[in-house]
């Protein structure tokens, strides 16, 4: 599919330049982050932390409400526009996102795009007709991929996962973004479960199999310990950006830092210092 592309991704990557998104995972109102989408503990306010990853010179931020699926309730939407209203870059949201009004209600409290997971697995339409109302640029399709020994269904050996990691699908990572294209997503983010908070680099060839397969921007999310983690992404994936978390969240590296690091290292990226 990607070979179909009117462009290729070396040809995409030779003229754009590469994002780093931090991501704010957000459970009881707090932002929290764990391994293996397990053991969270709490480390700050969204808020506060949105505001201060756009000051540092994030590309986007993404927002998820990691137990609204699980919960079966609404999205947090006071926190979402209370977040939107501290920064002014491209804002994504994703988590008990289950209908089209959902969506628009996340639209409307300021996002600039909607990331759908385990509302999409239960109802692949809803990515139709989101990107029919919203336009495909407004459609993020997030997956919680872990691996998995290779079956007649899960023949690439990844699979899909739904409600934060709890429960599998019986649905094979590739094909899903796939078909997920198909029905009108934009981008596509391949989220990790094995690498989750490990800091032991993203899963790459995960990463590479989708980007190879898929015409939209893949983004790389899982894993990230150190700049080198992003560069190797970037390079030997085909990744057109990587979600950051705990590097970031805890002091580690600043974004600018990891720009830089980039920069040097022949990336392309925005230039924010």
């Amino acid at each position: 599919m990607k070979a179909n592309a009117a462009l290729s991704h070396t040809q995409i990557d030779a003229m754009i330049t590469k994002r780093i998104i931090p991501c704010l995972d957000v459970r009881a109102g707090k932002v929290t982050k764990g391994i293996a989408f397990q053991g969270n503990i709490d480390v700050g306010d969204p808020v506060g932390m949105a505001r201060f990853y756009y000051e540092g010179g994030a590309d986007e931020l993404v927002f998820y409400d990691i137990t609204a699926s699980n919960e079966r309730r609404d999205i947090m939407i006071e926190v979402v526009s209370a977040v939107a209203g501290e920064i002014f870059i491209p804002f994504s949201v994703g988590g008990g996102l289950r209908t089209l009004d959902d969506m628009r209600r996340v639209l409307l409290a300021g996002a600039e795009k909607v990331s759908i997971d385990s509302g999409a697995v239960r109802n692949p339409q809803l990515i139709a007709e989101g990107a029919k109302a919203f336009g495909s640029q407004c459609v993020v399709l997030s997956m919680q991929v872990k691996c998995v020994p290779t079956s007649d269904h899960i023949p690439s050996g990844y699979e899909i996962y739904i409600d934060g990691g709890r429960r599998p699908m019986g649905l094979d990572a590739i094909q899903w973004a796939e078909r997920g294209v198909e029905l009108g997503a934009g981008e596509i983010v391949v989220n990790s479960i094995d690498q989750d908070g490990t800091k032991a680099g993203y899963e790459l060839k995960l990463t590479k199999a989708i980007a190879d397969r898929v015409p939209v921007p893949v983004i790389a999310s899982g894993g990230a310990g150190n700049p080198q983690h992003l560069r190797d992404v970037f390079v030997k994936s085909n990744a057109d950006a990587a979600i950051v978390a705990s590097i970031t969240h805890y002091g580690e590296f600043a974004i600018g830092h990891i720009k830089r690091y980039l920069e040097g290292a022949g990336v392309p990226v925005r230039n924010t210092w």
